[in-house]
């Protein structure tokens, strides 16, 4: 008795079908595990919560459990944002190379193509939201988590030099682990050369969103993100220029628990609005038809 009491419980668990239920599973053979195809399923980051893929790319993937926000590939966000079949890519041949030959970095950056289906971690072009011309930048953290090296400085700069040229406002969504250090100093140099060149563009009166989105650290935080006319950015994204616990061992305190969320940024004053990714295209052309307007007059 004591035996059955204490013994040693299963780490998973089966559940008989109905079929097995009405009958006598003794007399019943083996039945073979059923296998899950890849990606049919997606687990939220957040809450744990497991939804069918294709429901959750419909939900625009956002966590129905919890509201997580989770990470957009840069073409998803494209497809997303802007009207259909409107978007003309910028520089889509411009690659990355080894300028500092800093060991294992070629390879790196072959293996991140393959992996995220992108030549580099920032889409550019322009396009139309509810029928109205703007330019946009599109960073991807599934390429090297978004890090700015010099291709994506200089394919941000030329799409801001595009919105000038042609008169247009400009949209830059940001995602990024900071800098990319393999290229040292030419990386760091892409802050300055991007927020020169939206100098340039406020000078010219053209307006620029900046949407933050969930992660955004480091040097694009310290430049291009956080100089935005308007600032916007997804529920729950983490931006910030240093990470937590660098922050916690510089101070010797304790941070709050919510910290360089969307949510603490705009109730201290660093963020226009937090906005949902269900209502953000409605925003932004809400955003672009007012300043249509007011350009006309």
């Amino acid at each position: 008795m004591f035996k059955d009491l204490f013994q040693k419980k299963r780490k998973y668990a089966t559940i008989p079908s109905e079929r097995a239920l009405s009958g006598d599973q003794a007399d019943m053979p083996d039945r073979p595990k059923r296998e899950i195809p890849e990606g049919l399923m997606t687990k939220c980051g957040k809450c744990g919560s497991i939804q069918y893929s294709k429901e959750l790319e419909k939900n625009l993937k956002v966590c129905p459990v919890c509201g997580y926000h989770m990470r957009l590939n840069a073409m998803d966000r494209i497809r997303m944002v802007l009207d259909e079949d409107t978007f003309t890519e910028y520089d889509a041949d411009m690659i990355s190379v080894d300028p500092l030959d800093f060991p294992g970095y070629a390879s790196k950056l072959e293996q991140q193509t393959l992996k995220a289906g992108l030549r580099e971690a920032v889409v550019t072009g322009d396009g139309l939201i509810h029928g109205l011309p703007v330019v946009v930048a599109v960073m991807s953290f599934d390429f090297f988590t978004g890090s700015m090296g010099s291709v994506v400085g200089e394919k941000i700069t030329r799409a801001i030099e595009q919105a000038i040229d042609k008169r247009l406002p400009l949209i830059i969504f940001s995602t990024s682990g900071g800098a990319r250090m393999q290229e040292s100093i030419l990386s760091l140099m892409q802050m300055a050369k991007t927020s020169a060149a939206l100098a340039r563009l406020d000078e010219q009166g053209l307006l620029y969103i900046s949407v933050i989105t969930d992660p955004t650290t480091g040097g694009v935080s310290a430049s291009f993100a956080m100089l935005g006319d308007i600032i916007i950015a997804e529920p729950g994204a983490v931006f910030g220029f240093a990470g937590r616990i660098v922050i916690e061992q510089t101070i010797r305190q304790k941070l709050p628990d919510d910290f360089q969320t969307s949510e603490f940024n705009l109730q201290h004053g660093q963020l226009d609005m937090v906005v949902h990714r269900k209502e953000l295209r409605d925003t932004l052309g809400q955003l672009l038809d007012l300043h249509s307007v007011k350009g006309e007059e």
